[in-house]
């Protein structure tokens, strides 16, 4: 059929009509909001980079998370800053972890918030290298053993999710492992799969303590100009357990949650990342944009193009308008 018969602009007359026959809905239950805990009490050290963002303490973060799941969001991604590193990441894997205190304290004053945590030793290293170093290079097979013992022990202290993030071979399956030698045959994985090594996770080295001392992150994080690695990564992960993959960042990779969604009909996580957030930020600032309607609409494309789950610090702001 064509025009005049065909008119698309029938279903464009009005809201309630155009409501009708949308065909992507974005969600709170879509969001996952990222938050940074810090060592102290009646800390809120505000991260320049990303405005509204902040590290917290302990005390801090069991206020903020109440404040969001009153708010409606049901997820929080957690990362630490440790109040000291050492060679190995090793500081995240102890009982009284900043991030397992954190976990502890939240579980009990919020207990509904469903807890993920980031597990990688970028920000617990003294090198801020997501593992450990031998002959200048991050070492696959010792960094494995860390990231294990850093799931258990956040296991044990009650965090719902783990999501590593490290883009090591065969970290998925070190991780399902250890968890099920402990117990926790039902704890989920949600696998960074397709981690880029893109210039936008800038804001985030500052938040995160985790910029690397020396070399970048190019022998472990994956090409910008690869999509078909995307996949052949998406699937080890699938193999050894990951229960969600995800690929990160979003926006400059909407092509890639597409092929991954459409490939492995898996739940997929698209992470909207700390550059991505900051530039919209930067412009709204400046009055060169609809902050609201920027926000709502690039969301709206990550879950159009196949994104099951969005991590965002976009959350807070827009989570009361879904």
């Amino acid at each position: 059929m064509h025009y005049p018969v065909t008119r698309l602009r029938r279903l464009r007359r009005n809201a309630a009509l155009r409501d009708m026959v949308r065909e992507t809905i974005l969600t709170r239950h879509d969001l996952i909001m990222p938050l940074f805990v810090c060592p102290g009490k009646g800390v809120n050290n505000p991260i320049s980079s990303m405005p509204g963002n902040s590290q917290l303490s302990v005390d801090f973060l069991v206020e903020k998370g109440k404040e969001l799941f009153d708010q409606g969001v049901q997820s929080v991604l957690l990362f630490g800053i440790p109040e000291s590193k050492d060679e190995t990441g090793e500081v995240a894997c102890q009982h009284n972890g900043i991030v397992q205190q954190a976990t502890r304290a939240l579980k009990k004053e919020v207990p509904d918030l469903y807890l993920i945590a980031d597990i990688c030793n970028c920000e617990y290293t003294t090198h801020g290298h997501c593992g450990t170093i031998v002959d200048g290079d991050v070492d696959n097979d010792q960094t494995l053993e860390t990231l294990a013992k850093q799931s258990v022990s956040l296991a044990e202290a009650g965090i719902d999710m783990v999501a590593p993030s490290d883009m090591m071979d065969g970290r998925v399956g070190a991780i399902r492992t250890a968890l099920d030698n402990n117990g926790f045959h039902n704890l989920p994985i949600m696998a960074y799969s397709a981690k880029y090594a893109s210039a936008f996770y800038g804001p985030f080295r500052e938040a995160a303590e985790s910029a690397p001392q020396f070399g970048d992150r190019k022998t472990y994080q994956m090409d910008p100009a690869n999509g078909d690695e995307a996949l052949r990564e998406v699937a080890l992960d699938i193999q050894e357990g990951a229960d969600i993959v995800m690929v990160k960042p979003a926006l400059n990779y909407m092509d890639i949650i597409h092929r991954v969604k459409t490939s492995f009909n898996m739940p997929v996580a698209a992470y909207n990342v700390s550059g991505e957030f900051s530039m919209v930020k930067a412009a709204a600032a400046k009055g060169w944009i609809d902050e609201k309607r920027i926000v709502h609409e690039l969301l709206t494309g990550l879950k159009r193009a196949g994104a099951d789950l969005i991590i965002s610090y976009h959350t807070q702001d827009i989570i009361q308008d879904l």
